[in-house]
């Protein structure tokens, strides 16, 4: 085992979509970019559904065109079955944007979508590193990250050095870990079971690729995401102690029991046949309590992640991957890469956080539905659909002034701001 050091400009942990898109934003800018990825791609990632305004990053990432021969399946809605089945709740992007941009959205197959936008960073002159592994982050006296060490797969350890260090280790939090920044949002705790599923029913013609949101009456609820190739993604999202009820472990009969107490998604299910294996995590919600510190930024998932029921986490990641990069940039070209530097650009991830946040605590009050508050305060409709379509860098106090005459509505959280060390 030898021991090899470098410097780049920029080092970016993970090569996930918005390590790519970073990683892409920054080597167009000129900076020398290394992104660092523990597997090889492409790889396997659940999380399969863009909303709308995932248009925008994927647009100034030049990837529009690539999507479009790309052969995914195309999404212009989602729609909510309440508990028992009955009469959806849809919200139709056409209704709302124009159409050919953001009137829709697609469903992926996450090995080819991440490893198109890896690709495309490599492309544009990011130095993009496979199978090596980031074993810690490297800090000066002061506590300034100044690189990372990392392990290739031939067992050579490596030292890079860099300005700047920016983690987009997703769900994994890698330097939150380290540094004991990592917190869990435990009022949105929750279990996730899912597999895949050949055949079955869907809708039909333009709303083929439609996200389905069934609801499980006061315990959580099913996705179900229509994807290329016939293929189905179904899973169910509920409470730990809910799922493992009667002492049930085993992912495959969790999964079949909810199939079968749910009409929606049995009737869905009707002629299909499982393809591979269920699998499960827990603990979807979770923040840094810092997103930059002296030498390290947070991006995508490793800022915050939050429960998936409204297929905002992908889009989330590929747009604070931009923001990122821009911002980046912007403070290696001013000579100023300290956390302070990046108050910007975390408040604006802050901003879209907290906006999600709040809805995803509507979405599970009991006895809620969107079409019981949108029929009560039908002016609210439009901001109720931008959310949902992950336009969320905005003021929605009108919505949350109407949602919070409806439902109990959660504190903003203080996470996620600069850590900026005192003075010695």
């Amino acid at each position: 085992m030898t021991e090899a050091s470098s410097f780049r400009d920029v080092i970016i942990i993970g090569g996930g979509p918005s390590g790519a898109a970073a990683g892409a934003v920054l080597a167009e800018h000129g900076h020398r970019v290394v992104i660092l990825e523990r597997e090889k791609f492409p790889r396997y990632h659940v999380g399969e559904s863009l909303v709308p305004f995932a248009y925008e990053p994927l647009e100034r990432l030049g990837l529009i065109p690539a999507m479009r021969a790309s052969g995914f399946r195309k999404k212009h809605s989602i729609t909510f079955i309440p508990p028992g089945g009955g009469q959806a709740q849809p919200f139709d992007f056409r209704s709302r944007y124009e159409s050919g941009t953001l009137a829709a959205s697609w469903q992926v197959r996450r090995a080819d979508f991440d490893e198109m936008l890896l690709r495309n960073a490599a492309r544009k002159g990011a130095e993009v590193r496979e199978q090596c592994t980031v074993t810690g982050l490297i800090r000066n006296a002061h506590g300034v990250v100044t690189g990372v060490r990392l392990q290739t797969r031939d067992g050579i350890v490596e030292e890079i050095s860099a300005p700047v260090t920016i983690d987009a280790t997703g769900r994994e939090a890698f330097s939150s870990l380290q540094l004991g920044w990592r917190v869990s949002d435990t009022q949105l705790h929750r279990v996730a079971v899912w597999s895949y599923f050949k055949g079955g029913t869907r809708h039909s013609g333009p709303d083929e690729g439609a996200t389905t949101v069934a609801v499980l009456p006061a315990h959580g609820w099913f996705w179900h995401i229509p994807m290329q190739d016939d293929m189905v993604s179904v899973g169910v999202v509920a409470q730990g102690k809910y799922l493992t009820r009667d002492g049930c472990r085993d992912p495959e009969l969790m999964l079949r029991r909810e199939i079968e107490s749910n009409p929606w998604i049995q009737n869905s299910l009707a002629g299909s046949r499982q393809v591979g294996v269920p699998r499960i995590t827990a603990d979807f919600s979770r923040h840094a309590r810092f997103g930059a510190a002296p030498g390290l930024l947070m991006t995508g998932d490793a800022f915050a992640f939050m429960d998936p029921v409204f297929s905002t986490g992908l889009t989330l990641a590929l747009k604070s991957g931009v923001m990122a990069g821009d911002a980046v940039h912007e403070a290696l070209a001013g000579g100023d890469c300290s956390p302070g530097r990046f108050s910007a650009y975390t408040e604006g991830m802050r901003r879209n956080v907290e906006n999600l946040r709040r809805l995803i605590h509507a979405f599970y009050m009991p006895g809620f539905s969107f079409q019981a508050f949108v029929d009560r305060f039908p002016e609210a409709a439009g901001a109720v659909m931008d959310c949902l379509a992950g336009d969320l860098d905005r003021d929605f106090s009108g919505l949350w002034n109407c949602l919070g005459q409806f439902v109990e509505l959660p504190e903003p959280l203080p996470y996620g701001v600069p850590f900026i060390p005192r003075p010695a």
